[in-house]
């Protein structure tokens, strides 16, 4: 491992940005999981269902390897992201979730002028974002949260909540 413990507080840091040169859409995570973060892959938890819901609206291989899937969804022009740079965390629910400190998404907005929305997974990838990062004249959107431990919605409805990424990438595409 790579000091992301499940038992260790300390420090982590996240990933960074995945992204084409003009990305429409940018879809932020709160911070990643131990197994992402180990991995070094944005949802590497096979249970969350990021992925599937990419092979549902995109026709993105869930089973394809990693970097292409993320060449597939930078072909719709979407990038990937999450709202806090390091935390303190016990474990990979967001909850437990200490000490943040935010990505500098303004900056991002400003390098990439393509970018027409920001969708948050989850609630709280939208708590932090509020809080940190709100960019005036990029509207977001808060999508159910993908992870394994929301499982208030069924599969089918977080496909149709998450279809608003697919009409702005869609949309900058024609």
């Amino acid at each position: 491992m790579t000091g992301h413990s499940l038992c260790s507080p300390a420090p982590s840091s996240g990933l960074g940005p995945v992204t084409s040169k003009e990305p429409f859409v940018l879809i932020l995570g709160s911070f990643p999981s131990i197994l992402s973060l180990e991995r070094q892959e944005y949802y590497g938890n096979p249970k969350n269902r990021f992925w599937a819901v990419m092979e549902e609206l995109f026709a993105v291989p869930a089973g394809l390897p990693y970097p292409g899937r993320i060449a597939l969804l930078a072909q719709y022009g979407i990038a990937l992201w999450d709202v806090i740079r390091t935390c303190e965390r016990a474990g990979s629910a967001d909850r437990r979730i200490r000490n943040p400190l935010p990505n500098d998404i303004g900056r991002f907005v400003l390098a990439h002028p393509t970018l027409r929305l920001v969708a948050l997974n989850g609630s709280t990838a939208g708590r932090y974002y509020e809080r940190f990062n709100e960019i005036p004249g990029v509207p977001s959107v808060v999508l159910p949260s993908t992870s394994p431990a929301n499982a208030r919605l069924p599969f089918a409805e977080k496909v149709r909540r998450w279809e608003a990424v697919k009409i702005r990438a869609t949309a900058e595409q024609e």
